[in-house]
């Protein structure tokens, strides 16, 4: 595997900040005897340490230390990026600045996101003549705040300002960015200009459980509204108390504000404040008062979660500006679903937006609906939109109409002309310079910009797709393979998306544990995708992510005497203690592989909680849907998803991944004895 482990990494930083201390990083010497490459390294590492921590004068020092190497424009674009976020003064200088980077380096990455930083930058600046004129230059568009910058500039320099505040508040309410500077400056401007209430502004916040930020906007209020708020903020209840029986005109806004504030945290009294108050709510009003509990609810898998959203009607998730209107029909559908209501199911669908009822999940759950009600003919006509798609609802659509699942024809295998391209494709290589260096992040975007940015025309082609991967997988980045391979649209080659690594050592493991081996690759492509010295945030280790306090405990139960926290990453030790674990989370929840996938990930507690509170026995599918958290309930499709692959592959043959996915049954959470 291409990787430097933690301790080369460690090395590598001291031994170029010292350098950089002694005035002198390109004399740096590596142990290892390249002399210069890896002094090159120490100094791109020392750079981007004084980078993160904004150091300018040892930025520059590390920058210049660098030398002939892949990375050598990093050391300037770290170096540019800290004074387009610092400086706001010298705009003519850098300026100028800016123009000369993009010069000298067309079509790269660093030149995209330098353009992206410098608009932000005129945005800070109010230059919003310039952030107009180069906003369309930008290729890697992914930041909330240009786009509130860009909306700002439009609203100030030209006509048709209200259609322009409408597509403000609309992204202001949707977006979790909100609080950024950008957003701020265009809040200010359309509160300034009677284009949005501070009191909207401050419930969007609430909302996107920004409290924080919620409490300073407060403060911006005149003074008496601010201290409303602020007692509203603090002790939601406590004002709904002392209001709903007597509220004014001019207290509907703090009241929905309230209602907002006290759903996250007690849906239950908020739906009874909610009702009390119905009659002073506009139709809209009442559509997002209780969209929000009925969300909140849903969340907190409350059996009431789908009454407090008809309560709302059909306004819910509709009206003009909805905070996470997404979410809140995403989750009526959920509730639906739990409860068996397929003409919600239907009917919500029906009323999100195209873009939202055109994802998979909603196309399947809608033939569902459509099925229950008898349309069997429109029903087949939603399966078969999705049907081909390689993933967890177009499996189950398949099986809906009766096709078998299988693998795709096979590409033309990689030819050593389209090899060559890769090897010769120099972002490919600073891509795999960054994984040597430790420096995923980085060497992520990188390797994302060369396959969906930098090709002529934008992304890559199929062929070129395949040899990419191909290139990754020569090099030992199998991550990149996979994530690089499962972009094709019309070329597939099955072995790059599902590889199987340690074959022979996780077969071994994984029956002795009595376990499934396609579901334990399965569940390792998502954990890890098999970097084996990776280390989450979070602090879990190797190809099974295993927490270190759970690796220990794992160790003792399973008799493993010579145990130390600097195996975890060892393959063997891993898939030991990685399968041993499973097998125990996987027997305490009855042996039904759906739940041990979503114990693995969240920990065995939590689906044990979420399968009490079932209304009775669900579909595997709908209790996987259902997952309160994003996180598990993308890993528990995406690990059966993968798992009915693997076994095709192994097998030549692929089960039925609904009859994998079973039903899962209410039962008390009582307790468990794993960590």
């Amino acid at each position: 595997m291409l990787q430097v482990g933690a301790t080369r990494i460690v090395h590598i930083a001291v031994l170029a900040l010292a350098a950089v201390f002694a005035g002198g990083v390109a004399n740096a010497h590596s142990p290892d005897g390249r002399g210069g490459a890896a002094s090159g390294d120490a100094a791109v590492l020392a750079a981007r340490e004084a980078f993160v921590a904004g150091d300018q004068k040892r930025l520059a020092l590390a920058a210049a230390a660098i030398g002939e190497h892949p990375l050598r424009s990093y050391g300037e674009f770290w170096s540019l990026q800290l004074r387009l976020r610092n400086e706001r003064d010298a705009a003519a200088a850098l300026d100028d600045d800016v123009a000369g980077f993009l010069q000298r380096h067309p079509r790269t990455y660093v030149a995209d996101r330098i353009r992206l930083e410098w608009l932000l930058n005129l945005g800070s600046r109010r230059d919003f003549a310039a952030l107009l004129r180069e906003r369309p230059a930008v290729v890697w568009d992914d930041d909330a705040q240009l786009r509130c910058y860009e909306l700002l500039a439009r609203y100030v320099t030209q006509q048709r300002r209200q259609e322009v505040a409408a597509e403000a508040r609309s992204l202001l309410a949707t977006t979790r960015e909100s609080a950024s500077e950008g957003c701020a400056a265009l809040v200010d401007e359309l509160i300034a200009d009677g284009q949005l209430s501070a009191w909207t502004r401050v419930r969007a916040l609430v909302e996107h459980n920004q409290l924080a930020s919620a409490k300073r906007a407060a403060a911006a209020l005149p003074a008496g509204e601010a201290a409303q708020a602020a007692k509203i903020l603090d002790q939601p209840a406590r004002w709904l108390a002392t209001h709903e029986r007597r509220i004014s005109r001019q207290q509907i806004e703090p009241a929905l504000l309230a209602l907002a504030r006290l759903a996250r945290d007690d849906p239950e009294r908020a739906a009874q404040f909610a009702s009390s108050l119905n009659l002073h709510l506009s139709a809209e009003q009442r559509g997002l008062v209780w969209g929000r509990i009925g969300h909140m609810a849903s969340l907190k898998l409350m059996p009431e979660a789908l009454a407090w959203y008809r309560q709302g009607g059909e306004q819910v998730g509709v009206a003009p500006e909805t905070v996470r209107a997404d979410e809140v029909l995403e989750w009526q559908v959920r509730a639906a679903l739990r409860a068996g209501d397929w003409p919600t199911v239907r009917s919500t669908i029906g009323r999100m937006p195209g873009a939202l009822a055109d994802e998979p999940a909603w196309v399947y759950w809608h033939g569902r609906a459509l099925e229950a009600a008898g349309e069997h003919e429109a029903a087949a006509r939603e399966y078969a939109r999705i049907a081909d798609r390689f993933e967890f609802y177009g499996k189950l659509a398949a099986e809906e109409l009766g096709r078998p699942i299988a693998l795709p024809a096979p590409a033309a295998p990689v030819s050593g002309d389209e090899l060559a391209q890769m090897q010769g494709n120099a972002g490919l290589r600073r891509a795999l310079k960054f994984y040597e260096l430790g420096l995923r992040f980085e060497g992520h975007r990188e390797w994302n910009w060369q396959i969906g940015v930098a090709n002529e025309g934008g992304r890559m082609t199929d062929r070129q797709m395949l040899a990419a991967a191909e290139f990754a997988r020569r090099n030992g980045v199998i991550d990149r393979m996979i994530s690089t391979s499962e972009r094709t649209r019309e070329q597939f080659d099955f072995t790059q998306r599902f590889p199987a690594p340690y074959r022979e050592q996780l077969e071994e493991h994984a029956r002795a544990a009595g376990l499934d081996p396609p579901w334990v690759y399965g569940l390792i492509r998502q954990e890890s995708r098999f970097i084996e010295d990776i280390r989450s945030s979070a602090g879990a280790s190797g190809l099974m992510q295993l927490m270190p306090a759970t690796a220990r405990w794992v160790a003792r139960k399973v008799g493993m005497r010579d145990y130390s926290p600097g195996r975890v990453t060892d393959v063997d030790v891993n898939l030991k203690l990685g399968t041993s674990y499973l097998r125990m989370v996987l027997d305490d929840v009855d042996g039904h592989p759906a739940l041990a996938s979503a114990g693995y990930n969240a920990g065995p507690g939590r689906p044990r909680a979420w399968r009490a509170a079932l209304p009775g026995p669900v579909e595997g599918a709908v209790f996987a849907e259902t997952i309160p958290f994003n996180e598990t309930r993308d890993y528990v499709k995406k690990v059966m998803s993968n798992a009915i692959y693997y076994a095709a592959l192994f097998d030549d043959r692929a089960p039925s991944l609904k009859q994998r996915l079973g039903t899962v049954s209410p039962k008390a959470a009582g307790s468990t004895s794993l960590p």
